[in-house]
């Protein structure tokens, strides 16, 4: 009952994820779930973990770190890991995020962003994005205590350049940088190799996505150590057990298993180059994509109509209500069959 509630809650405005159907048989492509199956080798340690689970986990997940530092080449101590990039994301901005000067993020991107904000007290100010759709580092030549970037973008799937996130990490010292890459295995480069010289940069990811975990909740963040100690700091004053024994076992076999990363990923690359070439073709604007969904838009038809319909024929696509994107929809790649009867709908809708 609201009587109870606290002040804050009145405030708050929660995020909302795609639509997860509890009936009938969809073609998902709404929600950026890789269509293929996770690591067989992550598979096989999950199960072999549940004989432990009468045990806590370990609660600082000491092997998952391990194979994350080796896979990146930074040590122990400059990873963090949580429930999924979101939770990572959470206590970013309780440890690092809060000070009186505003964050800065854009105003098109994960939409968690001003829903964490809210939660935690973070003022901020939204940075328009170009008439292209692209962030553009000179627009964040502006005071702030800190800059948050989805890189590739979130729902654009435009990417920043290594280059350009050192440019911004450079020309801001005494400020953060927290660069999410949730989908940076899909064709962007990965600022971690910048963590080394860079004591203001954080970068995040997670398993969702390239590594076909989201059922399993698992992110990590890698930074200097002072910011992977403020993070500890926080997990450990809200939840010492954050990843259960099953996401650690299945955690690190999915790291360890390049091979199968590189072959579904590329499956998923190759997928979109189609996808983007048949809607193309279908006379769709297609932002460049370096994620594994795209963003497309048709001068001839609301983006808002095309989602419905679609729905009616049984294919989730994402379409967001807001300013400037309200005609645009994200579509998820899915496998050459699920990305080939949208466009067999859509062909005939057109």
């Amino acid at each position: 009952m609201s009587r109870f509630w606290s002040s804050i809650v009145h405030g708050l405005s929660p995020y909302v994820p795609g639509e997860q159907p509890k009936q009938g048989t969809f073609v998902k492509l709404n929600t950026n779930e890789n269509p293929y199956p996770p690591s067989p080798r992550a598979l096989a340690a999950i199960a072999g973990a549940t004989d432990r689970l009468r045990l806590y986990p370990d609660p600082t997940a000491l092997k998952l770190r391990e194979a994350i530092a080796a896979r990146f080449g930074v040590t122990v101590g400059e990873v963090f890991v949580g429930n999924g990039s979101d939770e990572v994301l959470a206590h970013t901005f309780q440890a690092l995020l809060k000070h009186e000067a505003p964050l800065l993020f854009p105003d098109i991107t994960y939409s968690f962003y001003p829903v964490y904000s809210g939660l935690y007290g973070v003022s901020y100010v939204e940075v328009p994005l170009d008439a292209s759709m692209r962030v553009q580092i000179a627009d964040y030549r502006r005071p702030c205590s800190a800059i948050l970037l989805a890189n590739p973008n979130a729902p654009t799937g435009t990417a920043l350049p290594r280059a350009a996130i050192q440019e911004l990490v450079t020309e801001h010292p005494d400020q953060l940088v927290v660069v999410d890459e949730a989908y940076v295995d899909f064709g962007g480069e990965s600022a971690i190799p910048l963590v080394a010289r860079h004591d203001n940069l954080l970068v995040i990811q997670t398993l969702s996505k390239s590594r076909a975990l989201a059922g399993l909740r698992v992110g990590f963040a890698i930074g200097q150590r002072p910011l992977i100690d403020a993070l500890e700091r926080v997990k450990d004053s809200f939840n010492s057990y954050p990843l259960d024994t099953l996401a650690i076992a299945g955690a690190v076999e999915a790291i360890n298993d390049e091979t199968w990363f590189e072959e579904t990923r590329g499956r998923i690359i190759r997928s979109r180059e189609a996808l983007v070439r048949d809607l193309a073709a279908l006379g769709f604007e297609v932002l460049p994509s370096s994620a594994n969904f795209v963003f497309a838009r048709h001068p001839k038809h609301r983006g808002a109509d095309l989602a419905a319909a679609l729905r009616e024929r049984g294919v989730l696509v994402r379409h967001f209500r807001k300013p400037r994107i309200e005609d645009f929809l994200r579509i998820t790649i899915g496998t050459d069959e699920q990305c080939g009867k949208l466009i067999a709908l859509l062909r005939e809708m057109i």
